[in-house]
């Protein structure tokens, strides 16, 4: 294990702990623990030289841990997980559960990770996510059906973590479509859905969360958007339950969707709708178009009502925005 991330561990507690003690815990020399500590800061956490004592963080950190959110998981999730893995930092977590999905890994293998270097959304748009203050999850399911049969899967997947944030923290979640978690009129999470394989099936689906916990302030430089995260709409709760929230969510509605398709999750999308009888500006490849915006059709298109009449929009083509 790299020392850097051992040293986390012990100093997460946010106690002080001695550079002799952590030295001995570690099997390392004092000189390694305090090039450990910098390399702390590099990651964008204050750790604390506490004269004659030794060094603490600034704030107490809850790391991931595959065994707790295991544990925390309900019965069907469970059976339905395959592999689990936490890691300290990876490009994206996406990004590594395609590349397992090419070497065989099955159905229900799951990838967190406490930092993203090159997290991604939509359209190519970066993904901005700190060290240990978001949750980055991402999940590994595979099919019989051709990505054809899977239209509406980021809906239904979006429609699912959003019951799970609400019911996990006192938080008014709702959803823009086609991807975006919405709280405040502010984005506090997206999806995305990733798929490999021939028009007519099987297809290895990755489907990739991201939901903002405790962003640092300086977060917002990097977001090219209003956000929020679960902190400062006044609930943030564990991580390590959060994601297992999620997943009680996600792993059986990945199971059940090439079967059923969007129609268990429509109604409470729709529900959720954050932009329902709202003029809104689609921006396409041919231009903008302006329109209201009313729901989604049974594939997940958007419906829009434009002075034209009603136009729909499928997600891989547009982006959407509030009309100002």
């Amino acid at each position: 294990m790299d020392t850097r991330w051992a040293l986390l561990r012990r100093l997460a507690d946010g106690e002080v702990h001695s550079g002799e003690a952590l030295g001995r815990a570690l099997g390392v020399s004092r000189a390694a623990v305090w090039k450990a500590v910098r390399g702390l800061a590099d990651l964008g956490l204050e750790v604390e030289a506490v004269a004659g004592r030794g060094y603490r963080l600034a704030a107490p950190l809850e790391l991931l841990d595959a065994g707790r959110i295991t544990a925390a998981l309900g019965p069907e999730a469970r059976r339905r997980l395959a592999r689990l893995e936490v890691l300290p930092e990876v490009d994206s977590t996406s990004r590594r559960l395609l590349a397992a999905a090419r070497e065989g890994a099955p159905s229900g293998t799951v990838c967190l990770a406490e930092r993203q270097t090159a997290g991604r959304g939509r359209r190519g748009r970066s993904w901005c996510s700190p060290f240990a203050a978001s949750l980055c999850l991402s999940v590994l399911w595979r099919c019989d059906e051709g990505p054809g049969r899977l239209g509406g899967l980021s809906l239904a997947v979006g429609a699912a973590v959003a019951g799970a944030l609400r019911a996990a923290a006192p938080v008014a979640v709702g959803l823009k479509w086609p991807n975006d978690l919405i709280a405040g009129g502010r984005k506090l999470g997206g999806i995305l859905v990733e798929l490999q394989g021939e028009a007519q099936g099987p297809t290895a689906v990755v489907v990739g969360i991201g939901i903002n916990v405790r962003m640092p302030d300086g977060a917002g430089e990097a977001i090219d958007q209003p956000w929020t995260d679960l902190a400062r709409e006044g609930a943030a709760p564990p991580r390590n339950a959060l994601a297992a929230a999620v997943l009680d969510a996600v792993l059986p509605l990945l199971a059940r969707f090439p079967g059923e398709g969007l129609a268990p999750w429509r109604p409470a999308w729709e529900r959720l709708d954050a932009l329902r009888g709202r003029r809104v500006v689609v921006h396409t490849a041919d231009g903008p178009v302006q329109g209201v915006a009313e729901g989604v059709e049974a594939d997940g298109a958007l419906r829009l009502r434009t002075a034209a009449g009603l136009r729909r929009f499928h997600s891989g083509e547009v982006s959407l925005r509030g009309a100002p």
